[in-house]
């Protein structure tokens, strides 16, 4: 059997595994995996079928990946002082710039290291059994793990936003955010506003928009009351429009709504909109109070969508499942790290 058609093979069976997966259910985090281990299938299958340019090929994905590894960190930092500038000098604001500063840092370590590793002509020279070197050592194996582990995360999540999704929907829940000065809609809430409006005039039938957010200590109305007004004044009919207007995080958006759902008659079949950083984790929340539904994700500003998508990554993580998967995963990239120094 040839080559190309042993990568075939495997490649196809790949996708097949993604898709299958995938259909089961979009919000398990085990989907992250399987895209990406379908899309580094198309690799060794566009080689094997290159012919007399594979070398070529080769090196030029290749050279494309060492060149995207060198571009990242600087493209983090650049975002993420953009992000400073704009939104402030939060925490949650420069989550890209750190991110970036931590893998130029690895990058830096690593490229040092092979310098020196070529020069001194061996391994033993390279790494004294000191806590300096093995403290570098052990950073840099965890920057490329963290790297790679959000890499897939991110990938997946763009996925989400560009799958082909049915248009049918008999209620659309929105999810709130905080109002400015008390009662106005902000930038974000209405691109997801904006988005629903959209959702709501291309469905073929009657939908049923759920504006979903309650009244903060610093609003003088609820998000759902707000976001009702914004819906009415882009004329969406009054009747079409049931405000959940209880909820004071994204759970209680989701089991709320689904409340109101349940508690009227006829078919039920259902979207979520919000920001599209925040489908994901969305779905997730959705899959534990059994709201089965489809995620649909609005426009964000691109300075701001690092930051935002790294804070979802953290938020899954925090989860005890995940956490002790990524810590078991950490120790894995780090051992052999380890026993080659020691």
């Amino acid at each position: 059997m040839s080559v190309s058609v042993i990568t075939g093979v495997f490649s196809a069976a790949c996708w097949v595994l993604f898709w299958l997966l995938f259909r089961k259910d979009r919000s398990r985090y085990r989907n992250c995996y399987a895209l990406s281990l379908a899309l580094l299938s198309l690799f060794p299958l566009i080689i094997s079928f290159s012919g007399d340019h594979r070398e070529t090929v080769l090196l030029s994905i290749v050279f494309a990946f060492l060149i995207g590894i060198l571009i990242v960190p600087f493209f983090l930092i650049f975002n993420g002082i953009m992000t400073v500038r704009r939104e402030g000098r939060h925490l949650s604001q420069m989550l890209s710039l750190f991110f970036g500063l931590a893998i130029l840092a690895g990058e830096a370590i690593v490229w040092m290291g092979l310098d020196r590793y070529i020069r001194t002509d061996g391994l033993d020279p390279l790494i004294p059994r000191a806590f300096l070197p093995v403290l570098c050592a052990v950073f840099c194996a965890s920057v490329i793990y963290i790297s790679f582990s959000f890499l897939l995360f991110m990938i997946y999540v763009v996925f989400l936003q560009i799958i082909p999704r049915k248009k049918d929907f008999d209620y659309v829940i929105i999810h709130g955010a905080g109002l400015l000065q008390g009662d106005r809609v902000s930038k974000l809430l209405r691109d997801r506003l904006d988005k629903a409006v959209e959702v709501y005039r291309s469905d073929p039938s009657p939908t049923v928009l759920i504006p979903s957010g309650g009244q903060g200590p610093d609003e003088t109305i609820s998000e759902a009351e707000a976001m009702e007004r914004y819906l009415l004044s882009k004329g969406i009919p009054e009747k079409d429009i049931i405000r959940e207007d209880r909820s004071t995080s994204t759970m209680e958006n989701l089991r709320f709504s689904k409340e109101i759902i349940d508690s009227r008659e006829g078919r039920k079949y259902t979207a979520l909109v919000t920001s599209n950083y925040h489908v994901y984790r969305a779905l997730r929340y959705c899959r534990k109070i059994g709201l089965k539904c489809t995620g649909i994700g609005s426009h964000v500003a691109f300075y701001y969508w690092p930051s935002a998508l790294i804070r979802e990554y953290i938020a899954i993580h925090t989860e005890p499942k995940h956490a002790v998967l990524l810590i078991l995963g950490w120790l894995l990239s780090v051992a052999p790290v380890l026993d080659i120094i020691f």
